[in-house]
């Protein structure tokens, strides 16, 4: 496909609410994905040096 100008290609034969929104739609989709997985990455982190901080806890004296 090839397009003569800059609007036209933006307009996308007249379905660019379509391509558009879908881009949108994975763009979010991807961005929530991301952010659930650095989230979760947090959390585990967190869980783990608090396992380790009793652990060494219960050692001393």
């Amino acid at each position: 496909m090839s397009w003569n100008s800059w609007e036209e290609f933006w307009d996308m034969g007249g379905y660019a609410v379509f391509v558009w929104g879908s881009y949108g739609v994975v763009f979010v989709g991807v961005a929530v994905e991301l952010w659930l997985a650095l989230r979760q990455r947090s959390m585990v982190l967190l869980a783990l040096r608090r396992s380790r901080e009793e652990a060494y806890a219960g050692d001393a004296p």
